[in-house]
């Protein structure tokens, strides 16, 4: 009986926590925004592949001397680790937001990924790399931590994403960042 109980209330909170997801989805979406649409669109195209992660390592390892080549090669294989990770979990994830019934703006559309949705690789890549590279140049933790952010919001704010993708995208590639990082060193 307690066991049901249990089950009840988390199902219950589990329903509220998807409502407030969904809410805060439409807000964005309804929220009018023409100065930030077009540059939120080009900082989520920007950021597919991870390419503004593999740019910026590929500058720390060019100029950033000893030091930014371990860096950038922390950076990445966080990366790389990361979008392992992410790839396993979309494949038990969720849907992909009804952009157009959100109505969206169209000024805001990036295409439409075909993965699920849960959680946000672009996020996740973010997070994994900011928080990689930071350990080893820590004066680019908030610098990156700030991009980082910018693009999970990005993935928001185009309809490609619930908040809560990009939360979890932020969470999971933040501790694999870490991870690595710690690993890198104790290799060392």
């Amino acid at each position: 009986m307690q066991t049901q109980a249990v089950t009840s209330v988390l199902d219950g909170a589990i329903r509220d926590l998807r409502a407030l997801d969904h809410a805060a989805y439409a807000t964005v979406a309804s929220t009018p925004t023409p100065a930030l649409d077009a540059p939120l669109r080009r900082l989520s195209n920007a950021a597919n592949y991870s390419r503004i992660w593999f740019a910026t390592a590929a500058f720390l390892a060019i100029f950033g001397g000893r030091t930014g080549r371990r860096a950038a090669l922390t950076g990445s294989v966080a990366i790389g680790a990361t979008s392992v990770t992410t790839l396993w979990l979309k494949g038990v994830g969720r849907h992909r937001p009804d952009r157009e019934g959100n109505f969206v703006p169209r000024e805001r559309h990036v295409r439409m990924p075909a993965s699920r949705s849960f959680p946000s690789g672009h996020a996740a890549s973010g997070f994994a790399f900011a928080n990689a590279v930071s350990t080893e140049v820590p004066i680019l933790a908030l610098p990156l931590r700030l991009l980082a952010v910018a693009v999970a919001y990005s993935r928001v704010h185009t309809g490609v994403h619930y908040p809560s993708d990009a939360i979890a995208g932020g969470i999971v590639g933040g501790a694999i960042g870490q991870t690595v990082a710690v690993l890198a060193r104790r290799l060392r």
